[in-house]
């Protein structure tokens, strides 16, 4: 159990607000060189042109060396000089350009997006409930104006469908109108500004002539508008709820408290915050470490998945090197300080963690690649056709202006919103039946671009748990006894023990008493019995053949006297179709990679079996991140597929990344998807899946420019009302929808 000594560097000063409780991650942290690290949680951000306003700004001040907000957490990590600039300057530069800021609190950010939410729903439900309402009232008027219907009955209609849109749109609107208004505040256009004023403009117009009793009114258009455009953003809402920080749940791993021996030997309770190189903690049975550093007195069992990702305890004893997170497992332990806080290997993960999380968030989307361009040309388009018709052609100021809005309202992006969003919730729906969960708004379409599959071993390729591999080599009476005494153990290996002992009867030992991280002692019929480790137990290192010793894996032995030592070999099993599944990979163009933190001689065993050729055994995180930005750096687009806490950094590094169910909560959290069951098989299925729906996305975007290529013109000619672009924005919209639902045709192949 060992890490590179550089992974540890000397924790620093924190510096929280005066008379205030620390917040969950340190508001502002110092770092070597005279440098500040400043955690904010940031409002109203909604894609990746807000992302890049807010990057450019800090970066553009003085002093300041890095910023990156992650936009599934909305956290924005700021590092600059302190003595060019500060954390109020940076605060007061964010909330200029309408982004209101906080002091970063998880807790707080779960919250208030679990309030989003339940405002778009409710928006959502205003929008559908008027839309619905006012289209009938619509549809009364349409049929009236064949049917002979009266001016004044015509005008009744419109103030019930003003008195039912208005307030709808005031208050469904809002999700828009904020993000437009606080755009412009700050200088800058983005995709609401145009739909805002398309929504506006056509209420206000109806308005105006409901009030002048005219015979045409487009209330229906302008709910209807919001109400597709409210299914989009609640849906996409919904997908960037469920990319929750991992590096969050990482942290929860740390200890907040230890208990320090002071030099009369009493122990107290100090602030892990407050620990310093040479203090000594102890750490009883069942807690998580809460430093780095060294065991000086007590042996016991750690487990050590954090690091390694192998769920096999490893033994601890004077002297052996013991790291912030790990579970202490059998006997209390006493601990040096050589690390603690944001020094420690722990912090050192969740630091890669949130650095591979902020790369991912800058990975721009289709959709915010279209919406650069969008915002700016519309409204171009929309002046251009007011003044032209007003000014060249000479028409009337009101005809003019619903000619404009009629070009708003044709061009509104509901089916290039709605491109990406459809497609992902019919492909959640289609993987969700095969037990696979979709949790990355963006998932499908990077997923769709891998060319490179790295997996981790256990838990992964494996089922991640031990059963006897040698069993055929042994007398059931040996496997009974031995069986009989694991029985008090909770070892995972004395568990696969009793496990492969089945239904045959176990013998009763007079005792049996435990070694911390050697073995278990027993006594039966006044003999002594062992079963443990090779040395403790006292085999030879080269013991006698005929025992399985071909076979290779996680071994234990016992011994008694006046009989030859017996060897009990373990092996984790592969998944049923790993095989299948691996070849599956290389028939979509994919090229397998195995790291796995196990002992070579394993990860080579495995590797044989499945036929992977480039595979690294006894892999650290920061190794396994490492391997992955190297394939980055030659270009690759990798797929990375883990289970284990050790593997969650290099899932937030891949270019896209799955996880078992059975993985840790912090791997399954950093994951883009997660799949259920023992097969393998909805790896590549899901490959598959997120390549079809990447061509139907692309295929909905060209359709909704060749309706914008069709519908423009005759919007700018003055050939469509906006209630004729209001029924073309929707036409758009559900072709778009059903082009989306072709993916349901998609065979699953399971192998």
């Amino acid at each position: 159990m060992t890490a590179p000594d550089d992974l540890v560097p000397a924790a620093p000063a924190i510096d929280t607000p005066p008379d205030q409780e620390p917040y969950p991650v340190p508001f502002v942290i110092e770092l070597p060189g005279g440098l500040r690290r400043l955690h904010l949680m940031v409002e109203n951000i909604h894609c990746a042109a807000c992302i890049r306003r807010i990057e450019t700004a800090l970066l553009a001040m003085s002093g300041v060396t890095h910023a990156r907000v992650n936009m599934s957490t909305r956290r924005l990590v700021c590092e600059w000089r302190d003595t060019e600039t500060s954390a109020s300057a940076i605060i007061e530069r964010v909330e200029a350009l309408g982004f209101p800021a906080a002091p970063f609190d998880s807790g707080r950010t779960e919250q208030t997006g679990a309030g989003e939410e339940r405002r778009l729903l409710m928006a959502l439900a205003v929008a559908g409930f008027a839309a619905g309402n006012v289209m009938l009232l619509s549809v009364s008027v349409w049929a009236g104006h064949a049917g002979g219907m009266g001016d004044a009955t015509r005008t009744l209609f419109h103030w019930i469908s003003a008195l039912i849109a208005l307030p709808a749109v005031a208050y469904a609107g809002q999700p828009f109108f904020r993000s437009a208004a606080s755009a412009l505040r700050s200088g800058a256009l983005n995709m609401d500004v145009p739909i805002s004023l398309a929504v506006l403009l056509a209420a206000a117009m109806s308005l105006y002539q409901t009030i002048e009793g005219g015979e045409h009114a487009y209330f229906d258009a302008s709910v209807t508008l919001l109400f597709f455009l409210l299914v989009g953003r609640y849906l996409d809402h919904r997908a960037r709820a469920k990319a929750r920080s991992a590096a969050e749940q990482l942290l929860g791993l740390a200890a907040v408290t230890a208990q320090v021996i002071d030099a009369d030997g009493r122990q107290r309770p100090v602030a892990v915050s407050t620990l310093r190189p040479g203090m000594i903690v102890a750490v009883a049975a069942g807690e998580r470490i809460p430093v780095d550093g060294d065991v000086i007195e007590g042996i016991s069992d750690v487990d050590t998945s954090l690091v390694t990702g192998e769920s096999l305890p490893c033994p601890v004893t004077a002297g052996t090197k013991v790291f912030a997170g790990t579970l202490n497992l059998s006997q209390p332990v006493q601990v040096s300080v050589r690390a603690a806080g944001e020094g420690t290997l722990l912090a050192e993960i969740v630091r890669l963690m949130e650095a591979a999380e902020q790369g991912r968030a800058r990975y721009v989307r289709i959709a915010d690649r279209i919406a650069r361009l969008y915002a700016p040309t519309v409204h171009i388009l929309a002046a251009s056709t007011f003044l032209g018709w007003w000014l060249v052609v000479g028409a009337a100021w009101d005809q003019s202006l619903m000619a404009a809005v009629a070009v708003l309202i044709i061009t509104c992006p509901c089916a290039i919103g709605l491109a990406v969003p459809v497609v992902q919730v019919v492909a959640s729906g289609r993987l969700m039946q095969h037990g696979v969960l979709l949790k990355s708004p963006d998932g499908l379409e990077r997923l769709a671009q891998v060319d490179t599959v790295v997996l981790d071993k256990t838990g992964t390729l494996t089922t991640g748990r031990l059963s006897l591999v040698n069993e055929n080599h042994m007398d059931s009476g040996d496997l009974a006894l031995a069986a009989a005494i694991a029985t008090r153990s909770t070892h995972p290996v004395s568990k696969a023990l009793v496990e492969a002992a089945g239904g045959l009867a176990l013998p009763s030992p007079e005792s049996v008493s435990e070694v911390p991280g050697q073995g278990l002692c027993a006594v039966l019929n006044g003999e002594d019995i062992r079963l443990g480790r090779r040395q403790w137990c006292g085999v030879a290192d080269r013991p006698e053949s005929g025992s399985g010793t071909e076979l290779t894996g996680t071994e234990i032995w016992m011994t008694r006297p006046g009989r030859p030592a017996r060897r009990f070999v373990f092996a984790d099993t592969l998944r049923p179709d790993a095989l299948a599944a691996i070849e599956d990979l290389r028939g979509l163009g994919l090229r397998p990679i195995l790291l796995s933190g196990d002992r070579a001689d394993v990860v080579a065993d495995v590797a044989r079996q499945l036929g992977i050729s480039d595979f690294q055994a006894e892999v650290l995180p920061d190794e396994k991140v490492a391997r992955l930005q190297a394939l980055a750096d030659e270009g690759r687009r990798v797929l990375m597929v883990g289970d284990g806490l050790n593997d969650a950094p290099a899932l937030a590094t891949g270019f896209a990344s799955m996880s078992p169910a059975a993985a840790a909560d912090v791997s399954k959290t950093a994951a883009d998807m997660i799949f259920q069951g023992q097969n393998l098989a909805p790896v590549p299925a899901s490959i598959r899946t997120a390549r079809f729906a990447d061509r139907l996305v692309r295929q909905n975007f060209a359709m909704a420019f060749l309706y914008n290529s069709i519908a423009v013109p005759l919007a700018v000619a003055g050939l469509a009302t906006p209630l004729i672009a209001a029924v073309a924005m929707s036409s758009s919209s559900l072709i778009v929808t059903l082009n989306a639902l072709r993916l349901r045709l998609l065979a699953w192949k399971a192998g």
